[in-house]
């Protein structure tokens, strides 16, 4: 039987990378993108959820969270233009994937079956980011959080749940970020001397969705060139 794969963020760049590494014959994947739905919409999550599960048969056995969005919020914005972008920011990077983890957790418990779920944070979660970008940084330090909580919480179901910290990854988010701070600069800041290839990231969400032992859950995975160590 195939294993039943739901991605968010799946239009491009790491999302785009973690559908393919799925060989088709084993795995039935939907992956879904803003034409689904526009995430900054409280009520899409559950609306692609459920059409997820039409799509599978009525069940899904593993949930990546990967969409995500990184825009500028100057400080000296106005009030009412900086707390429009911070709540965006996080209606989609972590109260979207909140509301999927949610309907998954829910799904499973019901169902009385194991799941798995990998979300896509960043090293910013940890290290910070830029000052115009505290919201992405607490939007990710957030759904590494959630992950940790949900581990813990469902582990005794079979519920397994992980996270990866990825650095700057040659997405076209990713590409337009460094070159406009001056990509050299940047880049010297990477021991490893570059950023990581979606490949490389997607290679670590199919081992966390299908391999990774059920004692490593509420695991956080980096995947930054060693620009930030835990």
């Amino acid at each position: 039987m195939k294993t039943k794969i739901l991605v968010t963020g799946a239009s491009r760049g790491i999302g785009a990378a973690i559908v393919d590494t799925f060989d088709p014959l084993h795995f039935d994947v939907v992956g879904v993108s803003s034409q689904d739905g526009d995430l900054a919409d409280p009520s899409v999550p559950s609306q692609i959820w459920r059409t997820t599960l039409d799509r599978l048969g009525g069940h899904v056995d593993v949930l990546i969270n990967n969409a995500g969005i990184f825009e500028a919020n100057p400080l000296d914005s106005s009030e009412a233009d900086w707390l429009e972008s911070w709540n965006r920011t996080m209606q989609v990077n972590l109260t979207a994937s909140a509301a999927f983890c949610r309907q998954a957790v829910l799904h499973w418990k019901e169902a009385r079956r194991t799941g798995r779920i990998v979300n896509v944070a960043s090293r910013a979660a940890y290290r910070g980011d830029s000052p115009a970008h505290w919201h992405y940084a607490a939007s990710k330090a957030g759904m590494v959080a959630m992950t940790k909580t949900i581990a813990r919480g469902y582990a005794s179901d079979g519920i397994l749940a992980f996270a990866i910290c990825p650095g700057f990854t040659m997405t076209g988010m990713a590409e337009d970020y460094l070159e406009s701070r001056g990509g050299a600069k940047l880049l010297a800041d990477i021991p490893l001397g570059k950023v990581a290839d979606p490949e490389e990231v997607a290679a670590i969400a199919k081992f966390c969705a299908t391999d990774a032992p059920a004692s490593m859950t509420g695991a956080v995975v980096d995947v930054n060139g060693a620009s930030y160590v835990r």
